[in-house]
């Protein structure tokens, strides 16, 4: 039975690794996969989902405007039987596009990823994230871990010194040259102003 999956966690935790894994093993047992991504985060061109790892693959971008249902049933008409729906960075979706996501599934029985963070740099819900976090009927926590050692939840933006940004839009996209993973604790800490937090390396080694 098709459902309708979000994977949530913090910033490095390789959803979207986890993600293009899943596409793959759909595709090595011959079933078609449609990759969607925002188009607002085209750090490594438009479509592309890439991993810190250096895997990628192409999608299908998308803005706030389109309408995710009508993308997925034109695919199909245009292509054939789709046999899953993976979504990177859904935190950037919008609640009407979460809705029609979970159209996807209910009217046309294809099951639908999302991967993406469930809170932004000030602890608070991104528009997507609240949705599928309402919405999905499966939910499944990606972990990573702090550098004090215990689980991060929590996304800080930081400055060129390491200290905790509090101002601002609710997305500037970026990577680790401005974004680290704390647990709770961490992130009250130097939402205080209490400490710096040190930026982490921009690619992950392979060794």
């Amino acid at each position: 039975m098709a459902k309708l999956y979000f994977y949530y966690s913090a910033m490095n935790a390789g959803k979207t690794t986890t993600l293009l894994q899943s596409a793959h093993n759909y595709r090595e047992r011959g079933m078609r996969v449609l990759i969607l991504t925002p188009r607002l985060d085209d750090r490594s061109g438009s479509g592309t989902v890439a991993s810190r790892i250096g895997l990628r693959a192409q999608g299908r971008g998308f803005g706030r405007e389109d309408d995710l249902e009508q993308l997925v049933r034109d695919d199909i008409a245009a292509r054939g039987k789709l046999d899953c729906v993976l979504v990177d960075e859904a935190q950037f979706l919008t609640k009407a596009q979460a809705w029609q996501l979970g159209e996807v599934v209910d009217a046309l029985r294809v099951p639908v990823l999302c991967y993406g963070l469930r809170t932004d740099f000030r602890g608070e819900l991104f528009e997507g994230s609240a949705a599928l976090l309402a919405w999905a009927d499966e939910l499944d926590e990606i972990k990573t871990i702090c550098h004090s050692g215990k689980k991060a939840t929590m996304t800080v933006r930081v400055d060129e010194q390491g200290r905790a940004v509090q101002q601002g839009p609710q997305v500037e996209i970026g990577g680790n040259e401005r974004y680290v993973s704390v647990s709770r604790a961490e992130f009250k800490k130097v939402m205080r102003g209490e400490g710096r937090v040190e930026l982490q390396q921009d690619v992950l080694p392979l060794e």
